[in-house]
């Protein structure tokens, strides 16, 4: 039996911030939360978000998010808890 994804709080400020940088945002959900087009049309980054208004304890990464983090060191994936953090990590990725 598959259960609904739950979504973060702020998925929608998140997305919103992203697409109005000029990102294209698709939301996948598992492992993490989004794949991000950057706005230079060349590169892709995975962002997970976490709702930064939760204590740290209820932001942790889950079991699979710790195995694929850990599966592609060194790749652009972005934590995120904020719309100011991932456009943070976007003007970062276009460097």
């Amino acid at each position: 039996m598959r259960y609904a994804l739950r979504v973060d709080a702020n998925q929608t400020e998140v997305i919103s911030a992203l697409e109005a940088a000029g990102a294209k945002v698709l939301v996948i959900g598992q492992p993490v939360d989004l794949l991000v087009g950057l706005p230079d049309g060349k590169k892709f980054a995975f962002f997970e978000i976490k709702d930064g208004s939760k204590p740290p304890s209820a932001r942790k990464k889950t079991k699979v998010q710790e195995k694929f983090f850990a599966m592609f060191p060194g790749y652009p994936i972005c934590l995120v808890d904020s719309p100011e953090c991932a456009l943070r990590h976007l003007r970062i990725l276009q460097t």
